[in-house]
């Protein structure tokens, strides 16, 4: 978390279905504001006395211990705060990860990277600007993330290039600071501080900032657990969240570009209705034709494997159908108006979108100042 950070998202959207954010606090909220929202739904909802803190998780693996061959779950933790601690091992019925994707950066194989002279870092280590005063950065990624570290770093910065494939998502349609220019991504590093994009142009850099995304990392699951990946791809996933195999199993927030909290809570709440046994999952030969035809049409549009859980747009009918399958209301219908709204305005304003207000009235929304 870095100390400028804001949503990208405003908070009528982002709250759990549930549990609203505070009315007083603006659209656009800080680092801490959110926090402060878990800590507050974790009050209200007396989770904190199910969690057991400075506790990791050293393995998971599936054994067979019920009677029936169903498969059960054996965990070994350690505690963090003491070194000399032993492991404890636990039997449970069922596995639910949610330990994001958010915590392992990945950073493309750049040539001629290891003989750059300048800083090198990631937006998992970001926290200011200040380290950038007066320098030339190049920043690589133009998702979310790259836009507004960028905006961030532009405000010390000598010059800011935002690269990525695209070099034109931004400009022609917004403002963008004086001192801020987007270019084609980076195919190389030469003579120590020069940076080579695809489109054959070089731009001396003093420092290079990736913003390039993350792994999916899920190191305390065994062999035995069965869950591999490829090109970011977590294979046998059934609608991104049960395990084929092993339905018991269950993995949380996978998909990405989404809005976050509302589809958590609709993932979890399907997934306890499959443990229930009031919502069945379809055979393995059906799920995984399922996840082969996802695979095909993404391939058959041009896209690459690696976009296999990128939903977007998709999101919308993905919350839907699990909605759907576990019996349980659908998602708000201003949810989806307001997050493309205020998408629609980043691409017009991204510098100042994240100014702007909102407020909820009745089962609609509008803008703060506006007239309904």
């Amino acid at each position: 978390m870095y100390q400028n950070l804001k949503t990208n998202l405003p908070k009528e959207v982002m709250a759990f279905p549930d549990f609203p954010f505070k009315t007083e606090l603006p659209s656009f909220l800080g680092h801490t504001d959110v926090r402060e929202y878990l800590e507050d739904y974790a009050n209200h909802f007396g989770v904190f006395k199910y969690i057991k803190f400075f506790t990791r998780v050293e393995s998971v693996k599936p054994i067979k211990t019920d009677v029936r061959g169903k498969e059960k779950w054996e965990f070994k933790v350690r505690d963090v705060c003491n070194k000399d601690s032993s492991k404890e091992c636990s039997i449970f019925d069922a596995v639910i990860v949610c330990n994001g994707h958010y915590s392992v950066p990945y950073s493309p194989d750049v040539p001629g990277l290891d003989t750059f002279t300048g800083i090198i870092s990631h937006s998992h280590t970001y926290r200011a600007p200040d380290p950038y005063q007066g320098k030339i950065v190049a920043v690589i990624g133009g998702g979310l993330s790259g836009m507004d570290i960028s905006l961030d770093v532009a405000k010390c910065a000598q010059k800011v290039f935002l690269c990525h494939w695209r070099s034109v998502r931004f400009r022609e349609n917004t403002k963008l600071p004086t001192n801020m220019e987007e270019a084609m991504s980076v195919e190389s590093i030469k003579n120590g501080n020069i940076v080579v994009l695809q489109d054959g142009k070089e731009k001396l850099v003093d420092a290079i900032l990736f913003c390039t995304g993350y792994e999916y990392c899920f190191p305390f699951l065994t062999p035995e657990c069965k869950v591999t990946q490829k090109n970011k791809h977590i294979q046998q996933l059934y609608l991104h969240l049960i395990h084929m195999i092993y339905p018991s199993m269950s993995f949380i927030g996978i998909a990405y570009r989404i809005c976050p909290f509302p589809q958590f809570m609709y993932q979890v709440e399907y997934a306890l209705k499959v443990l229930e046994g009031t919502v069945p999952v379809p055979s393995i030969e059906e799920m995984e034709s399922v996840e082969k035809c996802h695979l095909e049409e993404l391939l058959a549009d041009g896209m690459p494997e690696k976009l296999f859980h990128f939903l977007g747009s998709k999101q919308w009918g993905y919350n839907d159908r699990l909605a759907e399958l576990g019996g349980f209301e659908p998602l708000a219908p201003f949810v989806r108006h307001l997050f493309d709204h205020v998408d629609e305005t980043r691409g017009s304003l991204v510098m100042g979108y994240k100014e702007k207000n909102y407020e909820l009235v009745g089962d609609w929304w509008k803008e703060k100042g506006s007239a309904e």
